[in-house]
């Protein structure tokens, strides 16, 4: 059982591969999805092993007083053969969940682009926060129907239309105010905290868009990044036959969130308490970038961690 609870927003500052490992469709290598929702996600076990990675860049990484390393005391040893048939194994302290869509960029025929979310994601966003106990989350705004929007700034619509990508939508007010103090909330909560993000948390509280649970599924299926890719000849220096592939990416600016734990160490040697793992994690992570998935080597996955502790942390 975790005894310490935090929330854990991933802020998009480039495209992001999540790699979903088999093709679908026409895309050769799409990103992870839900089953139900097909909303992108991020997987907890991706997450893990980039946050464990983030460790190796952090001076004093190496705990020699305890005998063991620290990332094996947080996240547990890796199989090794002098572990003796695994005498020295121990499940690691650390729980990294799913990290789910809250906001989607889109494209904009006014302010060039909004954050789009829908009751759905808001919803979910919500549940997993009281979840881990992170206080202060504004009442949620009213569902929209399909065709229709909710914006808090005037400045996005034509009349009282709204045009994303090659589509419109009619706006109704009524949810205005609470959709205003939900954007705000997540601006100051959710985005990165530095004075280089301080024109994104502004745009973030004024431009989020609410959509029907339909309308945003549609632009979190069709509206990522999608690039071709070809492999060239190291002779010829030219593309090799059959070597164009698609890849599928999350854009920048998407925000997800996820569930970050931690439970008393497990190595039964001078044990950390959960509230000690969890702020071994949180100083490591919390206001840093971090690089999540593939295609790190041409600039892909890099996403800024903002941690909001929640019960016991």
């Amino acid at each position: 059982m975790f005894q310490a609870h935090a929330a854990l927003f991933l802020y998009a500052t480039s495209p992001v591969h999540m790699g979903a490992g088999q093709a679908f469709g026409l895309i050769d290598n799409p990103i992870a999805r839900e089953r139900h929702s097909e909303h992108p996600v991020f997987p907890g076990s991706g997450l893990k092993g980039a946050i464990r990675h983030r460790f190796h860049a952090l001076p004093g990484w190496s705990d020699g007083a305890a005998g063991e390393r620290l990332l094996d005391r947080l996240f547990g040893p890796e199989s090794r053969p002098e572990d003796r048939g695994g005498k020295d194994l121990h499940a690691g302290a650390v729980s990294l969940g799913d990290a789910q869509l809250v906001a989607f960029p889109v494209r904009s025929v006014k302010e060039g682009y909004v954050y789009a979310t829908s009751a759905y994601a808001l919803a979910r966003a919500a549940r997993l926060l009281t979840q881990l106990g992170v206080p202060g989350m504004p009442p949620l705004p009213e569902l929209v129907a399909s065709g229709a929007c909710c914006v808090a700034n005037s400045k996005l619509l034509a009349g009282d239309k709204l045009h994303l990508e090659a589509f419109e939508y009619t706006n109704a007010p009524a949810a205005a105010s609470a959709l205003a103090a939900v954007a705000r909330w997540l601006a100051d909560k959710a985005l990165p905290a530095e004075e280089a993000h301080a024109f994104f948390r502004e745009k973030f509280a004024r431009d989020l868009v609410l959509l029907s649970d339909e309308d945003f599924t549609w632009f979190a299926k069709n509206a990522t990044v999608v690039e071709p890719h070809v492999r060239i000849d190291n002779k010829t220096g030219t593309a090799s036959d059959g070597g164009l592939f698609y890849t599928e990416n999350l854009p920048p600016e998407s925000l997800l969130l996820g569930s970050l734990m931690a439970s008393r160490e497990r190595s039964g040697k001078g044990e950390l308490a959960a509230e000690a793992v969890l702020a071994q994690v949180k100083g490591a992570i919390d206001g840093k970038l971090l690089q999540v998935g593939g295609d790190a080597t041409t600039g892909r996955g890099l996403v800024s961690a903002r941690v909001q502790p929640g019960v016991g942390a």
